[in-house]
């Protein structure tokens, strides 16, 4: 599949059942986050709003939700009617999809996004001067190896 140039493009991409949830699930995001910049980010839909809000794509069996890992957390409880993982979940393709539940996660997004906007930036830390180099220490010089006594000096040694 070539990457879509649009959400457009990617939801006309699939079968008229699949390409009805994913425009559903594409308009519950649009409501839940109204200034969101829709685009095309990992070969799918997203939303962005100061930072990634969240993901969404279409598969065989199941539409994946990817609202990531603060995203699933905050709503574990209420996912386990479906298989997720840390930062997605998935909704079968045979089931309605939740759109309540997709809103209020995509308004916990919006809003955890908007506090890391109003939050003080950390002034960076002044970057420390590089330590002087040390100079190399001298190299000590080897000791003198001893000579290996050979079968020819112990013979001539015992000879004597």
């Amino acid at each position: 599949m070539q990457k879509p140039a649009s959400v457009d493009a990617y939801i006309k991409g699939f079968p008229p059942a699949t390409r009805a949830l994913l425009t559903t699930l594409r308009q519950t995001i649009r409501q839940a986050a109204p200034n969101a910049e829709e685009c095309i980010a990992y070969d799918m839909p997203a939303y962005k709003q100061g930072g990634a809000l969240v993901y969404f794509a279409g598969y065989a069996k199941h539409v994946g939700f990817y609202p990531t890992g603060t995203g699933i957390k905050a709503f574990e409880a209420e996912l386990s009617p479906y298989t997720w993982s840390k930062g997605a979940v998935q909704f079968p393709l045979d089931e309605p999809l939740p759109l309540e539940l997709v809103t209020r996660m995509v308004q916990f997004k919006v809003g955890e996004r908007l506090k890391a906007a109003a939050a003080p930036k950390k002034a960076a830390a002044p970057k420390k001067a590089a330590a002087p180099k040390k100079a190399a220490a001298p190299k000590k010089a080897a000791a003198p190896k001893k000579a290996a006594a050979t079968k020819k000096t112990a013979t001539k040694q015992k000879a004597r």
